[in-house]
């Protein structure tokens, strides 16, 4: 069915507001009176947490398990640690907070911390990625929680198979494997962007290959100095033994696929140039791709390009090469009549125009993203982290971020936006906030 409702988090982190994060509910029914609304607000307990990634308790509804239901939203808290449950299944409209697991758990049974990607596992728990030790380190690795009383059971991967640093992940259960990306080590970058951390391995670049079921690392890949690789996506498929990693600083896709035996490879499939300026942090703006989507069909792979501002569409062919099929400007760092002004552009002959939709000017590039299951509608927010985002998009902090809605030519590729949908966190109740992930309860392209 079509999605009709949005769960998306949203915090107040840097906001200079001294509310507490909320999980919205997002109106999505184009016949509602209500449509593009928030129409629900959860409220956390706590503040400053910094609601991030989000995820379901329960994978999704299989052809031997057709009774499986998403009724838990897991919420792991990037700065503050906590883990929150929420029941979306009681009232899908209204979801109440039914578990919340304090961060001295974490540290103390797991020495883990700054928690982001949470998804199920084929055994039914859940499996959640961190970033850090608790002063703030480097330190890769996962936590587990039970997937039916969701108490903290300790770590995942085998003391002595901890990678440096972690972010995002996912799973091939046919080939028993799981892939890990690095992140960065939030005791530096957690304060800004600094051209400074460079080269100094502040930002992350391995990409680590797991054994799924022994919870070993096999294999792993420097993907070069400060690639920064974060989002990775296996092919839909199930059989299928590829995917691709989006690299946010150097601005390259890797597609990562397995060879003779249980030995995995990548290899460079999409290269986004960095762009010469004047009048910012650096003489060249990378890329900076924060999230990677591929549809459901295992057709087109999205790619969010949060600092130059840009959604792109890649068809997905049989060579192994992506191929540019669409691309849509919604924001970013360049546009024209900013304060930067862009030298040299291999891509583009103009600077793009500032975006506005219903009266509102769009600040800030895209982040999240997220597809409907049919591949027709692919929505997006602009924050990233709110640190970041207070430092190149001060203008998106000080108004409030959006939700758009990009529509998708399925058949042919390309991307166009929809001037008629409009979520503005800028004028919610408490203020301005930062929206970030995003998931459907009839199921998305994501989960």
């Amino acid at each position: 069915p079509r999605e009709e409702v949005a769960y998306v988090t949203c915090t107040y982190r840097e906001t200079c507001i001294d509310q507490p994060d909320f999980l919205a509910t997002i109106d999505l029914n184009p016949r509602s009176p209500y449509y593009c609304q928030v129409i629900h607000r959860l409220p956390m307990p706590n503040l400053k947490d910094e609601l991030h990634s989000s995820g379901w308790s329960t994978g999704c509804t299989c052809f031997d398990n057709i009774t499986t239901q998403r009724t838990k939203l897991i919420l792991p808290c990037l700065i503050s640690s906590r883990i929150y449950v929420v029941d979306v299944g009681s009232q899908c409209r209204a979801p109440k907070l039914c578990k919340m697991i304090e961060p001295v758990d974490v540290f103390w049974k797991c020495n883990k911390g700054y928690l982001n990607v949470p998804r199920s596992l084929p055994n039914g728990d859940i499996l959640i990625a961190n970033t850090g030790d608790p002063s703030g380190n480097a330190k890769g690795g996962f936590i587990v929680l039970d997937g039916e009383t969701f108490e903290l059971k300790g770590n995942w991967e085998n003391e002595c198979e901890t990678p440096p640093s972690g972010y995002d992940f996912w799973f091939q259960p046919r080939h028993n494997v799981l892939i890990s990306s690095a992140g960065m080590v939030l005791k530096r970058a957690g304060y800004g962007f600094n051209p400074d951390d460079l080269k100094k391995g502040v930002f992350g670049r391995r990409l680590n290959v797991w054994n799924l079921s022994c919870r070993t690392l096999t294999q792993c890949f420097d993907l070069g100095e400060d690639s920064l690789p974060l989002s990775v996506k296996f092919l839909h498929n199930p059989d299928a033994a590829e995917g691709y990693v989006s690299c946010a600083l150097s601005g390259v896709v890797y597609r990562f696929y397995k060879c003779e035996a249980n030995n995995w490879a990548v290899e460079e499939v999409i290269r986004i140039p960095a762009k010469d300026v004047t009048g910012w942090i650096m003489p060249k703006m990378p890329a900076f791709t924060l999230d990677l989507v591929i549809s459901m069909d295992d057709k087109y792979l999205y790619l969010s390009n949060w600092l130059h501002g840009d959604i792109r569409q890649y068809e997905l062919s049989k060579t192994c090469k992506p191929r540019l099929v669409g691309q849509v400007f919604v924001g970013g760092s360049i546009l024209r009549g900013g304060p930067v002004t862009v030298c040299r552009d291999e891509e583009l002959k103009c600077q793009p125009e500032p975006l506005v939709i219903k009266c509102k000017r769009v600040y800030g590039g895209p982040s999240k993203m997220q597809l409907s299951l049919d591949g027709k509608r692919l929505y997006v927010t602009n924050s990233f982290y709110s640190t970041w985002d207070k430092q190149f998009y001060p203008n998106m902090v000080k108004e409030g971020s959006v939700m758009l809605q990009i529509d998708v030519d399925t058949e042919k590729g390309g991307l166009t936006v929809n001037k008629n949908f409009l979520v503005d966190f800028g004028k919610e109740p408490n203020g301005p906030c930062l929206a970030h992930a995003i998931h459907f309860p009839t199921g998305d392209s994501t989960s």
